[in-house]
């Protein structure tokens, strides 16, 4: 019912920069939080960075200071501008939505539903 779709990953340089970019379509009435997390080669899945509708924002340590995250809320679209990259980025990054669905017949929201994208791979090389 509601589909995330990435783009964005590849390959830099350390010290490069990439902007991740993911759009949420589907039966949406709203998306409180939408952001990203990220999973290394064996690692847990972790939290890069988060936004609400609000514009609240939650990044992960490691991250703050180089990466910006921002929304569209308009498009529901959500975007991770990653500066300064490190090897130690390397990683699936994965979009998050926290969406309440639209109940068509009544144009009301229906039920609370947790998305997640398919994954887009950032790998920080020389």
């Amino acid at each position: 019912q509601v589909q995330l779709v990435e783009s964005g990953g590849g390959l830099v340089q350390p010290g490069g920069s990439l902007r991740l970019s993911c759009a949420a379509s589907g039966s949406i009435f709203s998306i409180n939080v939408m952001g990203w997390y990220r999973q290394a080669p064996g690692k847990e899945r972790e939290l890069v960075a988060v936004m609400t509708s609000g514009g609240s924002t939650n990044f992960a340590d490691s991250v703050k200071g180089r990466f910006t995250i921002s929304r569209d809320n308009a498009k529901n679209t959500v975007y991770l501008q990653m500066n300064s990259l490190k090897p130690e980025d390397t990683a699936v990054y994965y979009c998050y939505a926290d969406t309440a669905l639209l109940d068509i017949a009544t144009m009301t929201p229906s039920r609370h539903l947790e998305v997640w994208g398919q994954g887009t791979l950032v790998t920080v090389s020389s």
